[in-house]
């Protein structure tokens, strides 16, 4: 698999990531077992980048991941966690309902200096390894906290943003940036700090790509890379009925859903899986280093790593570029 090197640092990720979201967020629905046969494919198909976070099944997807990992040489993959939530005793903060498990723990938000540093020390000890390679901020965005998102970025500017910063200079993690839903706190973040990457979900995909106007060229010149997670919409671009059809974890509106069946057509018309052109789309821009579909079942990382080697003809992106679906990219 095609590798890229991550910004200005040394790490080299797969062209095709692992999100792990779904290691924790369906809880019961797969067992241990089942995630060791979903990662062991993953890397016999090439993957070497996995992407987790304590968010994802309260710490499951850690302590998951973290199993499926710990006896492979850790050289051989780069992995990446965040800060910005606290797992505390159930009662003491809240749940994400989205979540299917029965972890016994709630999360609480804190984006302070101290609180990223603890974190990092207890996602150290549910993944079982000694160190990640990427630090990720949270969710320091409004698709999260909407009108608290201000008060939220100075306190994540003051504290979890400079304790990455050190955390870097330390040698303790080897790049840092965000993991977030909406491009234009990365450009902020761009602008205040220095930061290597960022894992932007759902945001320059086949379906919506402002971050071309300003911020994908911005992060070209200053040599941060964008990781895209949530390639499919959270759903729309992988799927071709209706009722199981979301955006943004929602049920799609019209006007979104009638815009994926136009770029089906024009996929359609040369022969190509929507799929393939949605994870492959992201890749031709030069700032894009990975793209990361969450997983939660072995055969669809065997569908994402056939997806991702289709050969897609030169004209597929001409067309969907002419019929105004999918800007081109030079």
């Amino acid at each position: 698999m095609e590798t890229r090197t991550l910004g200005r640092t040394d790490i080299v990720v797969s062209t095709l990531g692992f999100g792990g979201a779904p290691l924790g967020a369906v809880g019961a629905r797969i067992d241990d077992d089942t995630v060791a046969a979903i990662v062991q494919t993953a890397r016999d198909g090439g993957i070497r980048y996995f992407d987790t976070a304590p968010l994802y099944g309260h710490g499951l997807s850690e302590k998951r991941l973290g199993r499926s990992l710990v006896d492979l040489p850790r050289e051989d993959f780069v992995l990446s966690t965040k800060v910005g939530r606290l797992l505390v005793p159930t009662g003491q903060g809240e749940r994400n309902t989205g979540m299917r498990d029965s972890e016994p723990v709630d999360f609480r938000y804190d984006y302070t200096y101290d609180a990223a540093r603890a974190s990092l020390t207890e996602s150290l000890e549910r993944l079982g390894l000694d160190r990640v390679d990427i630090l990720l901020c949270h969710d320091i965005d409004l698709w999260t906290h909407g009108d608290d998102q201000p008060g939220v970025y100075e306190t994540a500017a003051r504290g979890a943003l400079p304790a990455l910063a050190d955390l870097r200079a330390e040698g303790t993690i080897r790049a840092f940036g965000l993991g977030v839903n909406n491009w234009e706190v990365c450009a902020r973040v761009l602008a205040d700090f220095d930061p290597d990457c960022f894992l932007l979900a759902g945001r320059f995909t086949l379906l919506e790509q402002a971050p071309l106007d300003t911020f994908l060229p911005e992060c070209l010149a200053r040599q941060v890379s964008v990781i895209v997670g949530g390639p499919y919409n959270s759903g729309l671009l992988a799927v071709d009925e209706r009722r199981r059809a979301t955006y943004d974890y929602k049920p799609v509106d019209d006007a979104r859903w009638e815009r994926a069946q136009q770029i089906r057509e024009v996929c359609a018309a040369h022969g190509v899986d929507m799929r393939a052109a949605a994870l492959q789309y992201p890749l031709r821009h030069p700032a894009v280093a990975s793209v990361i579909p969450g997983v939660w079942s072995v055969e669809e990382v065997r569908t994402n790593l056939a997806l991702m080697a289709a050969e897609l003809p030169e004209a597929l992106w001409d067309d969907l570029a002419d019929a105004g679906l999918a800007r081109r990219i030079s």
